[in-house]
């Protein structure tokens, strides 16, 4: 069973919650899908006060679920444990990182899936699985009993088959979490065309995504000027720099890291803060365009992924193009599936102001109510 590290046994009537094995359970080792980690590691002391606020509530864990070896790829393999399976197709990738919370909720094997994004690793599954995931805004939710990839860039955040769903897990996390309800009238959204050609995003997605915005009765207008490759680039050196120093106590067994991981090692290990300068700069860049943007529109729009799932085996797959510039801003990011004329799977990306996860989940279930009477 790929999908779960640990299965646990629970009565009651709660929530069903899928906690992503890289949050502390007491009395349980936190692997993070690593097989250094997990014959190294005591089991934790105490549960992370994510976990804490979700039994206060009344939910029952399932499980730890499955996940890509130290939160450190967006495809969703694990050669150790198991690469979980997508339960729309089985041909294709399930995303990751935090796969198995996303195969779990889509499979109906958990209400609530608790899962972690630095680059994209809640909304990439959520997208490929053709479930809702909502990245936080940094800082929101603690991050204590977490194990870290990049503390700049780390987020925990819900997973779940609808909005209402990923509403509950944001309760979960944050007692009196409360969204509010849908607004009077069409509202203008910026539709975020921020990549460098138009073959960045195939035409097919990109039609899906408008077309699901008129359905909610949404307007957009075209915001264009977004350096997304530039974001990816500082992302990605900010994740390696980071991700080593997190990491650095595995390096007397990093042969036994998964191929990926260890290059990401030996790339991270050369960088300096000096290196990271120029990701410094375009953070600060890229901020000041959101910031600007969202001072004109309440949410920005564009899709989760450029193309469909890619499947398993494919490389050079773009899987966190769109996602990781949320990251490296700090904002709330939410994608929901949507339909495609062809009938591949889709996925909306809402991105809100910091903060604005309740104004997220308002307009996400707009769109959903409007699709579902389609």
């Amino acid at each position: 069973m790929t999908t779960w590290l640990m299965r646990f046994d629970v009565t009651g009537d709660g929530p069903r919650l899928a906690v992503k094995d890289c949050i502390d359970l007491a009395g349980t080792v936190t692997t993070a899908g690593c097989p250094v980690l997990a014959g190294r590691a005591e089991p934790a002391t105490a549960d992370a006060p994510v976990v804490t606020t979700a039994r206060q509530a009344g939910a029952r864990i399932v499980g730890k679920a499955n996940l890509t070896e130290l939160c450190w790829s967006a495809d969703g393999v694990n050669e150790w444990s198991g690469t979980p399976v997508n339960p729309l197709d089985s041909r294709l990738l399930p995303g990751g990182s935090s796969s198995g919370s996303a195969v779990a909720v889509a499979a109906a094997e958990a209400d609530v899936g608790y899962g972690t994004d630095t680059g994209g690793s809640v909304r990439v599954p959520a997208a490929c699985c053709g479930i809702v995931g909502l990245k936080t805004s940094w800082g929101r939710i603690p991050l204590t009993g977490v194990y870290p990839l990049a503390p700049s860039l780390d987020t925990v955040g819900p997973l779940g088959r609808d909005v209402a769903a990923v509403e509950l897990g944001m309760r979960l996390l944050e007692p009196g979490f409360a969204a509010p309800a849908a607004g009077d009238g069409p509202v203008t959204v910026g539709r975020l065309r921020a990549v460098n050609s138009p073959r960045d995003v195939e035409p097919e997605i990109d039609a899906a995504i408008d077309a699901a915005l008129t359905a909610a009765g949404f307007s957009a207008q075209d915001v264009t000027g977004f350096d997304f490759t530039a974001a990816g680039r500082a992302v990605a050196r900010i994740i390696d720099r980071e991700g080593y120093l997190s990491n650095r106590h595995l390096l007397p067994d990093v042969a036994r890291l998964r191929e990926h991981n260890q290059r990401n090692m030996r790339e991270g290990a050369a960088l300096t803060e000096a290196d990271l300068a120029p990701a410094r700069a375009a953070q600060r860049a890229l901020r000041a365009q959101f910031d600007a943007a969202l001072v004109r529109y309440p949410v920005l729009a564009l899709p989760t992924l450029p193309t469909p799932p890619p499947q398993l085996g494919t490389r050079g797959n773009r899987l966190t193009a769109l996602t990781a510039p949320a990251n490296l801003v700090g904002l709330p990011a939410l994608s929901l599936p949507v339909p495609t004329a062809s009938g591949l799977p889709a996925s909306l990306q809402l991105i809100g102001p910091h903060g604005g996860e309740e104004r997220l989940i308002a307009a996400g279930r707009t769109v959903e109510a409007a699709l579902a009477v389609r």
